[in-house]
């Protein structure tokens, strides 16, 4: 249980929300937390469809990095941004500022490369304008980050059956799979050997979700890693010329072709209910027919920092 009282800073560095009841919303629930809230983000900089010009969301970043009073900086949202900003990031600052980082969809590209220069632990979790100023907030996503940032080891079982029988031990790392396959072939990706990958997705289709996979495989990624764990994939849209194929269909292909075990039934992705992961940490897995436990240690917390 946390105790202490936690400055959290907003940063918006991909899209932004204007909808200031959902803003008020989320403020009012982390303040019922005893958190202290440092809003980097002013809706009056909205620039197209992004949270500020390159630059006004580079500061915020950069603010949230420099204010002492702040130990976690979380992100307004996702959509896309943060790959315009990846040449201009000062990781080693933000990973000497011993602040944890936390988001998920397009803040995937900020943790690769945070892992890829500098080895730091960021969390894939919640986000400000969608999950803590959502109408009706869920108890299961909110209280698993609490209990994450609370530490020290952060356990996450999954009813799931039909997954292979397994037990491995690894980096936990992954995100969203189209920013992860984006950065391939960069100095953002991270090399990650004995891994244990986590992916999701919204609005692709499973022949992309399949095609992206089969070029992390064949650019050998999946080789380096222990298991892939797949999380949600919705919002897509079957149509005649699939003939049957479908996302159990690609989920055979895969298990058949792939050179690691492929589990699915992780909470994790686009939708309303969604577990956190310390992107970094390491981690333990171990599944049965009926389900699987992810189990992750030494990553920072409110405690240790």
């Amino acid at each position: 249980m946390i105790t202490q009282q936690i400055g959290i800073a907003i940063v918006a560095p991909s899209g932004y929300g204007r909808d200031q009841a959902a803003l008020a919303r989320a403020r009012a629930r982390l303040e019922q937390r005893g958190c202290i809230v440092h809003n980097y983000y002013d809706p009056a900089q909205v620039f197209q469809r992004f949270g500020g010009t390159d630059e006004a969301r580079l500061a915020q970043l950069d603010a949230a990095c420099a204010d002492p009073q702040v130990q976690v900086v979380m992100t307004l949202r996702g959509q896309y941004g943060l790959t315009r900003l990846l040449p201009r990031i000062d990781f080693e600052a933000m990973a000497a500022s011993g602040k944890i980082f936390v988001g998920f969809s397009d803040f995937t590209a900020f943790q690769m490369g945070l892992m890829a220069k500098t080895g730091a632990i960021s969390y894939t979790g919640p986000m400000f304008y969608g999950d803590f100023g959502a109408e009706a907030a869920v108890d299961f996503t909110l209280g698993d980050f609490w209990r994450c940032l609370a530490g020290p080891t952060h356990r996450i079982t999954q009813a799931a059956e039909g997954n292979p029988v397994l037990s491995a031990s690894g980096t936990a790392w992954g995100g969203n799979l189209a920013m992860l396959v984006s950065l391939l072939g960069t100095e953002y990706f991270p090399r990650i050997e004995g891994g244990i990958l986590y992916v999701e997705d919204i609005n692709e289709h499973p022949y992309r979700v399949e095609r992206m996979l089969l070029q992390l495989h064949q650019a050998g990624v999946l080789a380096r890693q222990r298991a892939l764990v797949l999380g949600d994939f919705s919002g897509y849209r079957l149509g005649p010329a699939d003939n049957g194929y479908d996302f159990d269909a690609m989920l055979a292909y895969l298990r058949a072709t792939l050179p690691i075990p492929v589990l699915c039934g992780l909470a994790f992705g686009h939708g309303p209910t969604r577990v956190t992961i310390p992107f970094g940490a390491a981690a333990t897995l171990v599944s049965d027919q009926c389900g699987f436990e992810l189990t992750m240690t030494h990553y920072p917390t409110v405690r240790n920092g």
